[in-house]
């Protein structure tokens, strides 16, 4: 497995641990190909959360995957999520609750950790 599907995977578990602890309701889609990588369900509705794993100095927003032609790199669509949810090492966690579409990166000024109190 390549270090940034592991990346990946951390920051999904560690969403998923995190919603749950806020007392929602999680579900997964059952496809890769889904512009987001989970649903949580907060008894207001239902959000298309996508999630990155935020190691360096601004959080890479494009998607990145590789074909028999090479590698295709495309910036998210508009409404294509709903939070973007954010997890960095150490346990600090962040949520924009919005799609940021057509972004390359955003930088941690720009954002708001999540309160877990």
């Amino acid at each position: 497995m390549r270090p940034t599907q592991r990346k990946g995977d951390i920051a999904v578990t560690q969403a998923i641990a995190t919603f749950t602890k806020m007392g929602f309701d999680i579900s997964l889609p059952l496809t890769e190909s889904a512009a987001y990588d989970l649903i949580v369900d907060d008894s207001l509705g239902l959000w298309r959360v996508q999630v990155k794993y935020f190691g360096g100095k601004e959080v890479d927003l494009r998607k990145i995957h590789s074909n028999s032609k090479g590698y295709v790199i495309k910036k998210s669509a508009i409404n294509e999520y709903d939070w973007l949810y954010i997890y960095k090492p150490k346990d600090e966690e962040f949520l924009i609750k919005m799609c940021l579409a057509n972004r390359r990166s955003v930088i941690p000024k720009e954002i708001h950790r999540i309160n877990m109190d």
